[in-house]
Parts: structure tokens; sequence; C-alpha cells
């Protein structure tokens, strides 16, 4: 008989027992989508909210482009598997592409079509990381590069830029989260959530010191088309063009031509990365939906004139909200001279009542302007920034001007 008087595991714990494995459990559901879907589900049950959740254009996609779709739908040749790591015509349009906008030289096997940029993301931090490795992560950041990094086996090093520094970090704070085991930074200008874009200077200054410690360098692109008060987007690569080595670039057309649900991205990259990028998409999803990849093609290669149109509504939307939002007393509202939101400090109201509550977080007050006004914005928790909301203007002018009357007339009471 057995002297061994250790308790037994509890079933729900043992690998036979546990439902979901402990990788999975641990991702945090898109902060984004989730108000975007309450937001969604409360007006389907007849609240008049208006959401200013989701970072997605209002706009339908360009005539010619949703033309060249329906062509490609009857076309045998799309009916079929093609290439893992997209059609040749469209790695040629995004090496093309690339070479006449960001001046820089990329060979089509560089280049990686992906299900969207969140894919290009996911992708990428596979790729590149192993367990224990750092990510040193600039923030506020976009919700799902955190998930990625964990989910890669690496751990996110935050560095926090306030508004003060107009949400854009120092070389001098990127030194300072650096360790031995730091793989990577992520770079994202035009910036989800800020609005905030880094001047060619500035990416200098960090694409260098990347170099100098032989960090691997990830710059979310997908931006890069909608600035404004003649700010010119700059490439990494472009301002510092020895990185080509070691930086991979993340790009696509759900932002610039109104096609978020058409699911094209990309990833640009040192030959042996997108090779191995491209053999892990081969066991995911194989090719991207080619009747999308042609209407992408036809997005790189046709008219800007919608694009154009697209991007001067969201100047003038932008102009609009940050009139309204710094009116609102302990709201403060640096200027987004990208990308189509608003990124106000809200700690003026932390510690004030409003609607018979005494606010204690950024994300009790999006609670609150829910309840109260209707009005859905993603709190800055979701960004590793608390005491901030993120709003999208990317919704009609009207919605816009009302929603934010709505917030600055409860905050007001």
């Amino acid at each position: 008989m057995s002297n061994d008087t250790t308790a037994a595991t509890p079933p729900s714990q043992t690998p036979a027992g546990r439902r979901i494995s402990r990788r999975v459990g641990a991702i945090a559901e898109s902060a984004t989508l989730a108000v975007d879907a309450k937001a969604k589900a409360l007006k389907a049950a007849g609240r008049p909210v208006i959401g200013f959740g989701a970072g997605e254009p209002d706009f339908p996609t360009p005539a010619h482009i949703v033309e060249a779709a329906q062509q490609a739908c009857a076309e045998l040749r799309n009916h079929r598997y093609t290439a893992t790591s997209g059609l040749a015509e469209l790695r040629e349009a995004i090496a093309a592409a690339t070479a006449e906008i960001d001046r820089i030289s990329v060979d089509p096997v560089q280049v990686l079509v992906t299900n969207g940029g969140k894919q290009s993301v996911y992708q990428t931090f596979a790729t590149l990381l192993d367990p224990g490795d750092e990510v040193i992560l600039p923030a506020p950041y976009w919700t799902t590069y955190p998930e990625a990094i964990r989910l890669a086996g690496g751990r996110e090093v935050p560095v926090l830029a306030g508004a003060d520094q107009g949400y854009l970090p120092t070389v001098e704070q990127l030194e300072a989260a650096r360790t031995d085991r730091t793989r990577a930074i992520v770079i994202c200008s035009p910036s989800n959530p800020t609005g905030a874009v880094m001047d060619a200077q500035l990416l200098a200054r960090i694409g260098h010191w990347a170099l100098e410690h032989g960090l691997w360098v990830i710059s979310d692109e997908i931006y890069q088309h909608l600035t404004y008060d003649g700010v010119e987007f700059t490439s990494v690569l472009a301002a510092v063009p020895d990185l080509a080595d070691s930086t991979v670039l993340l790009n696509g057309v759900a932002k610039t031509f109104a096609m978020t649900g058409w699911r094209v991205g990309w990833t640009i990259g040192p030959r042996d990365v997108i090779a191995a990028a491209s053999n892990l998409q081969s066991h995911l999803t194989s090719n991207v939906n080619n009747v999308a990849q042609r209407a992408a093609i036809a997005a790189l290669t046709g008219p800007r004139d919608a694009v154009n149109e697209m991007r001067t509504a969201f100047d003038r939307r932008r102009r609009t909200i940050v009139k309204k939002l710094a009116a609102i007393p302990g709201f403060t509202v640096p200027t987004p001279t990208g990308a189509f939101y608003a990124f106000p400090d809200v700690t003026g109201v932390i510690g004030q009542e409003v609607a018979g509550s005494t606010v204690e977080s950024s994300s009790q007050l999006a609670q609150i302007i829910l309840e109260q006004a209707e009005v859905a914005a993603v709190p800055g928790e979701a960004f590793g920034a608390p005491g901030h909301l993120r709003f999208s203007y990317a919704l009609a002018d009207a919605d816009l001007e009302e929603g934010i009357d709505r917030v600055a007339t409860l905050l007001s009471r």
C-alpha cells in the first residue's frame, strides 16, 4: 500500500479535464471589436447609440474595385488554390507601389499576401520570436500587438509616451526598456490609437538605435495614406535603408480603400523571413481569397480619386472632433495628424462625479458615457494607456457632431 498522501489533482486541472488551452484561454478579447459589437447590439435593440469604436471607414469600396471582383468571380482560375504567398500579379503590384510611393526597392519574392493585416501581425511575431524574447512596444499601442506577441511566446515591454509628448516615444525611453532579451521593436505610424505620426528625423533616430543593437523593427504602415496638415508619411526603411535585412513592413488595403471586409493585407521583409512566414501560412489558411486579391490589384493599380475624397472627409471630421473634444472640461486633446482617431487624455475627469458616480478610471468613464449618453468609445486601458479614450472619426459628420455633443452635455451636468 502506498504511503503517498498527496492530494489528487482536480480533474478540471488535468490535461484530460482541461477544456481550453492556457495559451488561448489567456487571450484578451479585442476591445475595439467588443465595443463595436456592443454598440451594434444596443442599436439593434432600439437604442440610438452612436459608435466611435470601430476603426473602419464608413465609405463603400470604390466602384472600380468592386467591378474587378465581380469580373474575377466568373474566371475559372480564381476558383482554385493559388500560391500561398499570393497571386504573382498582386505581389508585383505591392512591390511596384512600395517603390513608387515609399521609395523602397522590393522584389516581389519579399512579399507575402495575408488574410488582412491581423494575420500579417500574428505571423510576423510567430516567425521572429522564441519563448522569452522581449518586444519593445511603444504605448499607446493597438490592442492586438501584445496578444500576438504572447501567443508567439514573447513578452511585450510597454513604453508609454503620453499626451505631453504627443504620444511619440524618445530613443532614451526605448533604450531604458532594452535588455539582453530584447528581440524587436514595434512601430505604428500613423498610429492606432493616437493618430500620431513619426517624422523622418525621429524614425531615423529609432532606426539607427535598433540597427546599433541588432534589433528587428516591425513597422505597421497600414494608415500611411491618411496624413493631414501637410505631414508626410515616411517609412522607417526610407529613413534608414541599412535596416533592410532586419525590418518587416506590415500593410494592407483595408483603411486606404475602405476594404476592411475584403481581408487583404501583406508582409514585406527579408527573403528568409517571408519564406518562413509563408510556410507557416501554408498550414494556417493557404492562399488568400482569390477574388479579394484581384480586387486588391485593382485598388493598387487603379485611380485614386475616391481615396482622395475619403481622405478629405476624414480631415474635415478630424478638425471637427478635435475642436469639440478639446472644449470638454477635463479633456486634453493632442491634434492627430494621421489615421482616423482622436485620443483625448481624460484624467481631468477622473475623480469627478458623473451621472451620480465618482469616475475612478477611463474604463468606467467609457461605460458611463455608453449608458448615459449612448455613445460608444474605447477606454485607454485597451491600448496600454489608462486615463484616455479613443474616438474613431470614421463615421458620418452628423453622427460625429451629435455624439460628441452628447458627451459634452453629460460631462457638463
